[in-house]
């Protein structure tokens, strides 16, 4: 019989999810995306690559965290045009975030940190953080990117002048937690350079200017932002092991303070 701490709320029993309170006072709440991934890259690319990396940080703080339910569909209304896509809408999937958040207050816990794996989800979090200053001012709730955290790691690879969405980084991180879920024989560019958009969709990857959003069909045919042929297991465990190490760092100190 394992004597290690339990750390996945879902497989704990409501007696070990009480005793979990006191020893493991940060909630893990994965959070993804369903949608399309390109010709190569499974649905819930979004959600396996967040999932992963929470695990990776449990078990690196053993048992002082605990995951919590995962956020397996996002904010992906861009995404609609390619087939399998399901989203919510922000208003949805901000309600369910708050619902969770205070679920898991009325059981005692009052830090909350959601990793998300789908940039789609970010300017949700980003309010529902603000209003729960106002609604739980005594819930401390944290959200982060994962790719993001590796920025440095990723400028450091092989990238296009475009790169992105099911793009070199997403795919080499799927190649090193997920390889059977990738078929590299059905791995191809997409749109790799601001030459191959139109007008209207290079303005709305500019930066330093107002943003503008628009649908991702008419960023890329295929639904891929940059060249996955390119990405390497490799280079996807170092982008992982730097969003662990990163993310450890900031709950440890969360946890201290």
């Amino acid at each position: 019989m394992s004597t290690e701490l339990p750390w996945r709320l879902a497989e704990m029993t409501t007696q070990e999810a009480a005793d979990a309170v006191g020893r493991a006072p940060i909630v893990v709440v994965p959070a993804g995306a369903f949608e399309q991934h390109g010709p190569g890259m499974p649905l819930a690319t979004d959600t396996i690559r967040a999932e992963q990396v929470a695990d990776r940080v449990a078990r690196a703080l053993g048992g002082r965290v605990v995951i919590g339910p995962s956020l397996p569909v996002g904010v992906s209304p861009h995404h609609l045009a390619f087939a399998g896509t399901v989203t919510l809408t922000t208003t949805t999937f901000a309600a369910v975030v708050r619902e969770y958040a205070d679920s898991l207050y009325r059981h005692g816990w009052r830090k909350v940190f959601v990793l998300t794996g789908h940039g789609g989800n970010n300017a949700a979090l980003t309010t529902v953080a603000q209003d729960l200053l106002t609604t739980r001012p005594d819930l401390q709730f944290a959200w982060s990117p994962l790719t993001a955290l590796a920025s440095d790691v990723v400028a450091g690879m092989e990238v296009s002048e475009v790169h992105g969405h099911s793009g070199e980084a997403e795919t080499a991180q799927m190649l090193h937690l997920a390889p059977h879920l990738v078929h590299t024989d059905r791995l191809a560019a997409g749109t790799t350079s601001t030459a191959g958009l139109t007008p209207l969709a290079r303005l709305s990857r500019t930066s330093g200017h107002p943003t503008l959003t628009v649908r991702y069909d008419h960023l890329t045919a295929n639904g891929v932002l940059g060249d996955p042929r390119h990405a390497t297991a490799h280079d996807g465990k170092a982008i992982v092991d730097t969003a662990v190490t990163r993310v450890t760092a900031f709950l440890t100190q969360w946890l201290d303070a």
